[in-house]
């Protein structure tokens, strides 16, 4: 909002949200395709571009290993400055932690302990209970925004100036944010495999209301911090209030707590989507028709529970090669960008649209409008992979000086 005033702010961050819903609907169609309780992106592309499916399987464990490991990384950064907030308001201001404490490697080690059982649960199901505590997060944020614009905390930074439309050159930095803000396309499938009634109408209610409340809430937290701190505003709003106070140092550990979460539930399609890419099977052959010709290859391992053994492998690699990196490397913010342009726009744009565009270009109970609508998404993708890839090769080519500069 800072970057293109408050109403502008707004409505892309509608717009993004309702074209990543459209793009999971159109995932749910295809789910509804592939073999009962056994859909993923495998399957699907199996089913219309069978030749290139390890290819989209590959891209998107590339792209969750890559957010799982800034997971850690933020934690690893976020930690230090949470635990010498809590001590100083627990204890007293001249009181300082031990050392060990403000260790952000010591910190991801120790939260390996609660991540590693979390990541090996086979089901997304299972990871219901800690979710409903990332969503206490969410809400406890929400919570320190709306009272710090109404009764602002002592020593918070000044408001700049607020304007109501205000488009400046960061707003093409900040854009690829709002578009990547709703990047959960590759937990689609394993929610429909597991959800207990999984018809169209149920998935509907549940893309409608996830999406729908993602954006409420980003719309929420960007209004009234916007209006709190105006054009002075920062990339991270947690850390623009002064944490003098229980009050904030509560919510950046919620923040915390939020993001050790979600971790989980990016090692989870990583490692189904590390199954099919490893998995050396012979292809079995349906007949679309009676004629040889009409054949089509579908691999028979698209969705079929993994043995123990492979889960234990692959879990065990994504989790230790992750924590390594992360516990090595302090900013893959470079990298990062380059795997959200290209992973996330090609699991939530380009490949639902080619997938049902597929899928539907010859059934006649398909309407056309949604049939092109679904080409239209996926044009739509590859015009922001090629704007995000080419924005982030050109801060490589020439880094931005200025301070204020948007870190995406």
């Amino acid at each position: 909002m800072s970057s293109a005033g408050v109403i502008p702010g707004m409505i892309t961050c509608i717009f993004s949200g309702s074209v990543a819903a459209f793009g999971l609907y159109l995932l749910s169609l295809c789910a509804q395709r592939a073999p009962d309780r056994r859909s993923s992106f495998f399957a699907v592309a199996q089913l219309t571009f069978p030749r290139a499916a390890i290819f989209f399987d590959a891209a998107i464990a590339t792209k969750c290993f890559g957010v799982s490991i800034s997971y850690l990384i933020i934690i690893k950064s976020l930690m230090p400055s949470v635990v010498a907030s809590l001590y100083h308001d627990l204890t007293s201001p001249d009181t300082n932690p031990p050392d060990w404490a403000l260790s952000g490697r010591n910190w991801i080690t120790i939260f390996m302990l609660v991540l590693v059982p979390l990541a090996f649960l086979r089901h997304l199901d299972s990871l219901r209970h800690t979710s409903y505590i990332a969503m206490f997060s969410v809400v406890y944020l929400v919570i320190i925004v709306i009272t710090c614009y109404f009764d602002p905390l002592e020593g918070t930074t000044p408001a700049g100036e607020i304007h109501l439309i205000h488009f400046t050159p960061s707003f093409v930095s900040t854009f690829p944010v709002q578009v990547f803000a709703f990047t959960c396309s590759q937990n689609l499938f394993p929610i429909f495999n597991e959800i207990t009634t999984n018809s169209q109408k149920r998935m509907n209610i549940v893309i409608g209301s996830s999406i729908g409340s993602a954006i409420l809430t980003y719309e929420v937290i960007a209004v009234f911090g916007y209006l709190t701190f105006g054009s002075n505003v920062g990339a991270n709003i947690i850390a623009m209030y002064p944490s003098t106070s229980l009050f904030i140092a509560v919510g950046q550990l919620a923040i915390v707590v939020l993001i050790l979460f979600s971790y989980p539930l990016q090692v989870h399609p990583c490692r189904n989507c590390l199954d099919k890419v490893f998995y050396a099977a012979t292809p079995i052959k349906h007949t679309s028709g009676g004629d040889a010709e009409d054949e089509e290859v579908v691999d028979d391992h698209a969705g079929a529970e993994m043995t123990l053994f492979k889960h234990t492998v692959l879990t065990t690699a994504i989790i230790a090669s992750g924590f390594l990196v992360a516990y090595f490397v302090d900013d893959l913010q470079m990298v990062l960008s380059f795997v959200g342009s290209t992973g996330s726009t090609t699991i939530s744009f380009i490949l639902p649209g080619l997938f049902f565009w597929k899928l539907s270009r010859d059934d006649p109970s398909v309407s056309r409008t949604l049939n092109r609508g679904a080409l239209a998404l996926a044009f739509y993708g590859s015009c922001i992979f090629v704007f995000c890839l080419s924005f982030n090769i050109y801060q490589v080519v020439k880094p931005p000086t200025a301070t204020g500069d948007v870190m995406h």
